[in-house]
């Protein structure tokens, strides 16, 4: 018999078997993670259900200002996300948010306004999450590392501001390594695609019986924006740290 290529309930509940498997190795090796592997394994299961039944409804009777409003609640999210890898930083959830929502908006635009793709929602959403998840982790990473570099490196940072350079100036190598931090996930999945794993939107499309020609094609565009939406937002955050991160004075704040 075939298996179907969208797995049913039983196939789910089937699969729950693989996080059996995960938490019991955790508890052989004593990693005392076996509860939160099943705890997110759960969670995941309850969250996915409920955002099926929200975007179902969405898709139905939302139109393009339900999908802009739910894109513009992931990038709310997202922002509040990436802030908590960035704690101590100063004004975390404000640069964090806006940082998202230019490498989504800035994507998102370029996207609609050449016709690559089109305003319908279901088509809007997933992509909008795709773009808001990448945009996410790349002004994570950006964060964590600037605030990691200023608590570091405030020695170094002093001396430049005392021998005259700007704030900018003197945070500039800084930053320099935090942006090629953040983008290193996003350049070398671009490197790499298709050689080590069939990225998720081409083995949708494969798996709902769509030729694989016309897959990569769209795979190919998945990638480029996704490289984009990293970029715009490491970036954004990037600038909007270099302003908080010091005060009026261009002195830089204490991050304690």
């Amino acid at each position: 018999m075939t298996a179907p290529a969208v797995p049913g309930w039983p196939g789910v509940a089937a699969s729950a078997a693989l996080v059996a498997v995960a938490a019991l190795a955790a508890a052989r090796a004593r990693l005392a993670m076996s509860r939160e592997l099943v705890v997110a394994a759960v969670r995941a299961a309850v969250q996915l259900v409920a955002v099926g039944a929200v975007l179902a409804a969405l898709f139905a009777h939302g139109g393009l200002p339900g999908a802009a409003g739910w894109i513009a609640v992931m990038v709310v999210v997202a922002g509040q996300v990436a802030a908590r890898r960035a704690r101590g930083l100063p004004r975390a959830r404000g640069v964090a948010t806006l940082a998202v929502a230019a490498g989504t908006a800035g994507t998102l635009a370029t996207l609609t306004s050449l016709a690559v793709i089109d305003l319908r929602p279901h088509v809007l959403v997933p992509v909008g999450g795709m773009v808001v998840s990448t945009a996410m982790q790349a002004t994570a990473l950006t964060l964590a590392r600037l605030r990691d570099e200023a608590a570091a490196c405030r020695p170094a940072i002093e001396a430049r501001l005392s021998l005259g350079l700007s704030a900018r100036a003197a945070f500039a190598p800084h930053t320099g390594r935090a942006v090629r931090t953040a983008l290193i996930p996003s350049v070398d999945a671009t490197k790499v695609v298709g050689l080590i794993s069939l990225p998720g939107a081409m083995t949708g499309l494969i798996l709902a019986g769509v030729d694989p020609v016309t897959a990569i094609r769209y795979q190919i565009v998945v990638m480029y924006m996704l490289l984009a939406a990293a970029a715009l937002a490491a970036f954004t955050a990037a600038r909007l740290a270099d302003a908080v991160l010091f005060d009026d004075a261009e002195r830089l704040r204490d991050l304690r």
